[in-house]
């Protein structure tokens, strides 16, 4: 379970790596309006967010006295270095936090500010928040760049030929044994199953 938590993290950190490096000093601070945030006040908060959630989380609440949510959203960076310096080490607060988790802990009750998590539901609350703003992330540098953005994802009208190349890649994968309505409609038991 570790491994799969570890695999789908270091995705969506990836994400943001490759978003940031198609973005210049100045795009990286760049807000729409005074109540948007920046990519460096997002990149503040999911790394301000990890370093509390994920320090001592075994045995500490995720929420620590120490944190300052409020001020995760006004920007003291003065580089985009440092914005990348400061998510890296959120990052590798939250890689060593997950490589503390096993089979005998993965039920056992962490807290976030005070309410009760298994190690596994706190995994994956995390795992559902750190993309959202990843996502808001992706979403502004890709309105910045407009033309000269790089794809993070399957390109237009690249669809059928990614399809196709990743069956000749998995040839011996049983796709219909964890199938579901959305990503296998054409397969005629998943249909038959939601008519």
């Amino acid at each position: 379970m570790k491994d799969l938590f570890i695999k789908r993290f270091k995705y969506y950190k990836s994400l943001g790596d490759k978003s940031f490096g198609q973005l210049s000093d100045e795009q990286i601070f760049w807000q729409y309006n005074d109540e948007s945030n920046s990519i460096a006040i997002l990149v503040k908060h999911i790394a301000g967010n990890m370093l509390s959630r994920w320090t001592n989380f075994l045995t500490e609440d995720g929420e620590k006295p120490w944190r300052n949510r409020d001020d995760e959203f006004v920007n003291t960076f003065k580089t985009k270095q440092e914005v990348i310096e400061y998510w890296e080490t959120g990052w590798k607060c939250l890689f060593e936090g997950l490589d503390q988790i096993n089979d005998e802990n993965l039920y056992h009750t962490v807290y976030l500010r005070g309410e009760a998590h298994s190690v596994i539901d706190a995994v994956c609350r995390q795992l559902a928040h750190y993309p959202y703003h990843i996502g808001q992330i992706v979403y502004i540098a890709k309105m910045m760049k407009n033309d000269d953005w790089k794809t993070l994802s399957i390109e237009r009208n690249k669809s059928q030929e990614f399809n196709n190349e990743m069956k000749q890649r998995f040839p011996n994968e049983d796709v219909d044994s964890n199938s579901s309505p959305v990503c296998f409609q054409n397969s005629p038991e998943v249909r038959d199953e939601y008519k």
